[in-house]
């Protein structure tokens, strides 16, 4: 589910804001499918547990944002980074919203 959704959103952002916005969603739904994956064992874990496995998922969509606004400064003729980290935010925020769907 989580999947086709990230894929109706990247298509989404392909129309409105071109390659670079689609890459920057791409993005967002590997890093929220690799976050989703780090906690959905720790779902019914003790607090501690719980909470580090969060902490990790939000590392993970801080790094794949991190590595993709590298990727957009250091090569702006090919990744707009307005483009870019806007379709990033614009997958990643309704991805996040729907993340208790994803883990039940």
């Amino acid at each position: 589910m989580l999947l086709a959704v990230g894929g109706v959103l990247v298509a989404a952002l392909a129309l409105l804001g071109g390659r670079a916005a689609a890459i920057g969603g791409a993005a967002a739904v590997a890093a929220q499918l690799a976050a989703v994956a780090l906690l959905r064992p720790a779902m019914t874990a003790p607090q501690p547990r719980f909470f580090g496995r969060w902490l990790g998922g939000m590392a993970v969509r801080a790094g794949f944002l991190a590595a993709l606004l590298v990727l957009a400064v250091t090569h702006p003729d090919r990744l707009p980074p307005l483009a870019t980290s806007l379709g990033y935010l614009g997958a990643l925020l309704p991805l996040l919203f729907w993340e208790t769907k994803f883990l039940q």
